[in-house]
């Protein structure tokens, strides 16, 4: 019982300081003059992730390596594939062709930079500060980008000028979420642990599940809001800079402060991070095809996220269906879903050829 208070208390914590975060950050990017999109590439997406980082720092300092690493890639797969998906299914999402050409490009790239970092079994406090400095220079490099190209948002500026009073409620609000998130992170890694020694599930699994999902639910909610209020570059835009912002910042500066790196386990080696690369690479073709999400598409996203978690759940479980499972799924289910996506941007790519060479 103490434990699912201790649960509750740090959901609860990471919900209300996560949004706290988000709302006074948001203002004071708006009024310095970016657009929507790199907003939520940028402020929507960090402020999102910022429960992934206030976990994964505590999760390292207290020696549970496994939550770290599980809550990073878990919340990569369930961004892309619950909440993208849930997204289209309210309504179809128009992705932006910058989207297409930059930054679903690098989300794809800083996931297979964190596979190729993990083969040797850790990431070192080298490779986090490495991963950390990439963040920061795409960060900056999408804020000057914007503010170069937006002349409305610079109009904006110059009519709206920063009040003393709007800097401290912003900066309050800023502060407030960070004590909260740094409180529910706590509550919310030991309370995990302890759920994970009862039940004998391994701190892998749990921050797979338990810990990527709680951690992930202002992303959820982020983006499901967004879209119900037609603002789609925010929706799709948190999820993209949410991976990047969890590989480059959570882990990276998680890594940068354990005291000898973070160890990667066999099981997420040859399994949940190979998924979170093949789901990456899954968005670039679903996104260029028509810079659009279909609803079907949202759907195909939500029914492979329920299978992901529940070969999670038989595997913990050493369930007797298990082989079967992963059988239908491997030789079947993904070969036949690749072969869609790829006729799909074939016919794309045709399409547009022959829209230029009638």
């Amino acid at each position: 019982m103490i434990i699912a208070i201790q649960l509750i208390a740090g959901f609860l914590c990471l919900a209300a300081g996560s949004e706290w975060l988000v709302r006074g950050a948001s203002k004071l990017a708006m009024v310095i003059g970016i657009s929507p999109l790199v907003v939520g590439l940028t402020v929507v997406a960090f402020g999102t992730s910022s429960p992934e980082l206030a976990v994964n720092v505590q999760a390292a300092y207290l020696g549970a390596p496994d939550m770290a690493i599980g809550n990073v890639v878990g919340s990569n797969i369930f961004n892309v594939l619950l909440v993208l998906g849930l997204s289209a299914l309210v309504s179809p999402l128009v992705v932006s062709s910058r989207l297409v050409r930059l930054d679903v490009p690098l989300m794809i790239g800083v996931s297979v930079l964190m596979y190729a970092l993990s083969l040797n079994g850790a990431i070192s406090r080298l490779e986090g500060g490495l991963l950390f400095a990439l963040v920061v220079i795409y960060t900056i490099f999408l804020i000057w980008q914007s503010r170069r190209e937006n002349h409305a948002a610079r109009e904006l500026k110059s009519s709206a000028p920063i009040r003393p009073a709007s800097w401290f409620r912003d900066v309050t609000w800023i502060a407030a979420g960070l004590v909260l998130l740094v409180t529910g992170s706590r509550w919310l890694v030991e309370g995990a642990v302890a759920l994970a020694h009862i039940l004998g599930i391994s701190e892998l699994v749990i921050g797979l599940t338990i810990v990527s999902i709680g951690t992930s639910l202002p992303e959820l909610a982020t983006s499901v809001m967004a879209t119900l209020k037609g603002e789609r570059d925010i929706a799709v835009g948190n999820v993209v800079g949410s991976n990047i912002f969890n590989i480059l910042s959570v882990l990276g500066l998680s890594s940068a402060v354990a005291p000898a790196g973070i160890d990667v386990s066999p099981a997420a080696l040859h399994f949940d991070i190979p998924v979170m690369v093949a789901v990456a690479v899954a968005c670039l073709p679903v996104f260029f095809t028509g810079l659009e999400i279909r609803r079907w598409e949202g759907f195909l996203f939500v029914t492979y996220y329920a299978a992901y978690t529940a070969y999670l759940i038989m595997d913990s479980m050493r369930h007797d269906a298990l082989p079967m499972f992963s059988q239908v799924m491997g030789s079947i289910v993904m070969p036949l879903t690749a072969v869609v996506l790829l006729s799909l941007l074939l016919r794309h790519i045709l399409g547009k050829r022959k829209r230029k060479h009638p």
